[in-house]
């Protein structure tokens, strides 16, 4: 995510009247640092149901690229 989408959903969010004022890029700072925590605890969640199928697609083992793919989107951002 970008600093300008996460501004864009705490907007959404009617969090925006919090950022306002003098403190306003430390509360952007921690706001993007919160989001970025809570996109890597998605991530993992997502990836661990993609974890608990690994094996069971012998052939391919698709699971396991999906879990990793899922991770490595955290390197993305």
């Amino acid at each position: 995510m970008t600093k300008e989408e996460i501004i864009e959903m705490a907007r959404q969010a009617g969090m925006e009247l919090y950022g306002l004022g003098k403190d306003r890029e430390m509360f952007v700072h921690h706001l993007t640092a919160f989001a970025t925590l809570v996109a890597s605890a998605e991530r993992d969640a997502c990836a661990k149901i993609a974890d608990q199928y690994v094996g069971q697609d012998l052939e391919h083992n698709f699971s396991a690229l999906v879990a990793h793919n899922i991770r490595a989107r955290g390197n993305h951002d």
